[in-house]
């Protein structure tokens, strides 16, 4: 029986990494040829110049770029306060309300709903009373998908507060919104950015709400009431195109997303793993002085 389990252990041991060296040698391969390929066309005119006429070789994708710009800035400026405000209500007033537990199962489960019935949605509620596709409707499609994201991380942020040092503000006369802000927020705040900057890599490569939504457009826009162009929706149109210096554009702009995208995610990361265990312990100990001081 022993020599079984050091068997079984040593097979299942080794059948998990091998697993995970296919998926490691996948992801590697993608992110080895987008890196190659990419490189090798990026230009600066690429984001200073507009597009040329469909066959005429040369030209950027300044549009894109602005445009995308402009719609993940605006659900970035939508969608984090909301996401941050709802996980702060089912953290602190919400935990024992069994209405909010079902919403808070509700937004558990939007963040798998997929991004192109998200896209849907926006177009039943912004795109088709208006009567054409808009830049707006794109960054609402963005914030919604967005939103549950950082709600469920600022909530399980928060709850990894000690309920003891809540306590302790109120033992000193503070309001809620006072434990909340000054107390809770500060020490959770690493663990919050790291949810923010989670939510904001997820948006940005998105491609399917926004051909529901903003759709396209050759040209600079800066109005959000009409069509606006993103590097998403672009990419995807140069790639089905017949021209290859489409297909050599499209690479390029794949490889500044995708950097941009892993420089987000590797900062988040790198926040995630820092001692959150400090602020906590310097807030604790800034209370008990206060107490001390008081008595």
């Amino acid at each position: 029986m022993k020599a079984y389990r050091k068997f079984l252990n040593v097979f299942m041991l080794s059948l998990s990494s091998l697993m995970a060296l296919y998926g490691i040698f996948w992801l590697f391969w993608i992110l080895g040829s987008l890196f190659l390929n990419g490189l090798k066309y990026l230009k600066p005119e690429l984001i200073y110049l507009d597009p040329t006429p469909p066959g005429m070789e040369g030209g950027g994708l300044r549009p894109a770029f602005v445009g995308h710009l402009i719609i993940t800035s605006l659900a970035t400026l939508m969608g984090v306060p909301m996401g941050i405000m709802a996980g702060v209500y089912f953290s602190e007033y919400g935990r024992e309300s069994a209405f909010f537990r079902v919403l808070r199962q509700i937004t558990d489960i939007m963040v798998s709903t997929p991004s192109i019935i998200m896209g849907a949605v926006v177009y039943a509620v912004l795109v088709k009373p208006l009567g054409h596709f808009n830049g707006i409707s794109g960054a609402v499609a963005l914030a919604l998908l967005m939103m549950p994201v950082i709600a469920i991380t600022t909530d399980e942020m928060l709850k990894l507060v000690p309920q003891q040092m809540r306590e302790a503000a109120y033992a000193l006369g503070a309001y809620k919104w006072q434990v909340i802000s000054k107390v809770v927020f500060r020490a959770a705040k690493v663990g919050i950015l790291t949810g923010v900057i989670l939510g904001v890599a997820r948006i940005t490569g998105e491609t399917a709400p926004l051909l529901f939504t903003s759709f396209n457009n050759n040209f600079l826009n800066l109005n959000l009431l009409k069509p606006m162009a993103s590097l998403t929706v672009t990419m995807f149109n140069y790639v089905m195109g017949p021209y290859h210096y489409w297909h050599q554009q499209a690479w390029a702009a794949a490889f500044i997303l995708t950097m941009g995208v892993l420089a987000l995610s590797v900062i988040a990361r790198v926040l995630l793993h820092r001692d959150i265990i400090s602020p906590i312990a310097y807030i604790a100990r800034s209370i008990v002085r206060r107490n001390r001081k008081g008595e």
